[in-house]
Parts: structure tokens; sequence; C-alpha cells
């Protein structure tokens, strides 16, 4: 599990947006509503709440630093 600061990467970020899967799901209509990701993927969402609460963002505290 990672623990400090999330290294950004672009093609990673670029990929994510312009995936087949991703773009497949959204205009089935097969989005999950907020809040019941665990309904979807259990394993899933529990490893990526821990992740998000461990780790920080690099550009959202240089957005906070400089506001």
């Amino acid at each position: 599990m990672k623990l400090g600061p999330r290294m950004p990467s672009l093609g990673k970020r670029i990929g994510a947006r312009t995936s087949v899967k991703r773009q497949a799901v959204h205009r089935l209509g097969l989005k999950m509503p907020r809040g019941l990701g665990w309904m979807r993927n259990p394993k899933k969402y529990a490893y990526n709440k821990v992740y998000n609460r461990t780790s920080f963002d690099v550009f959202g505290m240089l957005k906070k630093l400089f506001k």
C-alpha cells in the first residue's frame, strides 16, 4: 500500500480518460450511483478507500499552496 505522495503519470491519466471500457460502461448507463461502488466491486472499493486516505496528490497540494 502506498504511503505519502502519489507520483503523477501523464500516460495513465490519458489512458484512464480514453479507455474503451470506460466509454462503453458510461454510454450504456452501467455506472453505479455515487457511494455504491462497494456493490460493484467490494475488494476494489476497500483498497481505494485506504489508498486515498494514506496518500496525497502532488498537484492537489500545490494547488492549495498557491491558492
